[in-house]
């Protein structure tokens, strides 16, 4: 491939020149039998025949050289992005009359392709990698903690020290799959129905118990219920990214998701009535918008085209917003 195009290159504005000559050949020869035919050297009839079989010529002459552009262009048009072998493209069939452009084009689009396959090959790699490589130790850590925790003669110490592994194990598989989601191109999830109310209630149990012995309360605020047509597993690690930020940004108080018409909402209350929480320097007075979990947040909700807002109001309280742009009713969705 690499010869093949280096035998091209040389040929500058090869093209150009043989359009030119057709085109003067063409400019002379009408030009000739004019003149022959205004002198009546030439019948009328004579001259139209060969203006015309003249101009045939040309435009035939013209497809032929314009014949390798044709051939990368169906080149092009059946390259889908998919293929590991850049060389499936067969960019080697061109003619080796093909012009410098074109045979520019051709290079161009051969390490173009060589770099899509190999961009496609590492995601494979490594969402392979990572789907097995992290989750079988993680499923390993939980099943132990499970184990540990009904441990009865576990002291208080270590009690606390399991709730934390079960805590990080819980963030650590969370983030896992939020890297595999973002990793992949397509997922295979991503046109499913789902009720957003029932993912909200599952995701808020499983961080209320893992905020055992924290002084947060977790509530859920449902004005409104409607579904949605995309990924269940995106929707659940962001609404999880966004209610661990706002735990994280509360010392003790609450933390309350609001799901209106294609809208939820997930805001932090801190209370300066309870006791240590004038004692306790307070984390963060906004909303920390370079945290990893809103990182993470920003990233699914531009992937999935939910928009993310981020506002702070008086009294440390921060609101994260996410907009559903297509929410769909529970009646729709249940009857598929």
């Amino acid at each position: 491939m690499d010869s093949r195009v280096k035998a091209v290159t040389f040929r500058v504005g090869a093209f150009r020149r043989r359009i030119a000559w057709v085109f003067g050949l063409q400019l002379v020869i009408v030009a000739i039998v004019s003149i022959l035919g205004i002198y009546n050297d030439m019948p009328i009839a004579a001259v139209i025949a060969v203006i015309v079989i003249t101009a045939a010529v040309a435009w035939l002459t013209t497809r032929r050289e314009w014949r390798p552009v044709r051939a990368l262009a169906r080149l092009v048009n059946r390259w889908d992005g998919q293929q590991l072998d850049p060389e499936a493209l067969h960019l080697d069939q061109l003619s080796t009359r093909t012009d410098a452009d074109v045979a520019s084009l051709v290079h161009g689009l051969h390490g173009f392709a060589t770099r899509i396959a190999g961009y496609n090959q590492r995601e494979r790699n490594f969402t392979r990698d990572a789907s097995h490589e992290l989750r079988s130790p993680l499923t390993v850590i939980k099943m132990s903690v499970d184990m540990l925790t009904e441990e009865e003669s576990l002291s208080e110490f270590g009690a606390r020290s399991v709730r934390r592994i079960k805590r990080a194990t819980r963030e650590m598989e969370v983030l896992v799959e939020a890297l595999l989601l973002l990793a992949r191109e397509t997922d295979v999830t991503d046109s499913e129905r789902f009720v957003v109310n029932d993912m909200l209630h599952s995701e808020l149990a499983a961080a209320r118990e893992l905020l055992t012995g924290r002084p947060i309360e977790l509530l859920l605020e449902e004005p409104a219920s409607f579904a949605l047509q995309g990924s269940a597993r995106a929707f659940s690690v962001l609404c999880w990214q966004l209610i661990r930020n706002a735990c994280q940004q509360t010392e003790q108080g609450s933390v309350v998701v609001t799901v209106m018409p294609g809208v939820v909402s997930v805001s932090n209350h801190s209370d300066p009535h309870m006791p240590g929480e004038s004692s306790r320097p307070s984390r963060v007075h906004g909303a920390d918008r370079h945290g990893f979990e809103l990182a993470i947040a920003q990233r699914i909700s531009d992937r999935y085209g939910w928009p993310l807002e981020l506002q702070t109001r008086a009294g440390r309280e921060n609101i994260a917003r996410i907009r559903f742009p297509q929410p769909l009713p529970i009646e729709a969705s249940a009857k598929d």
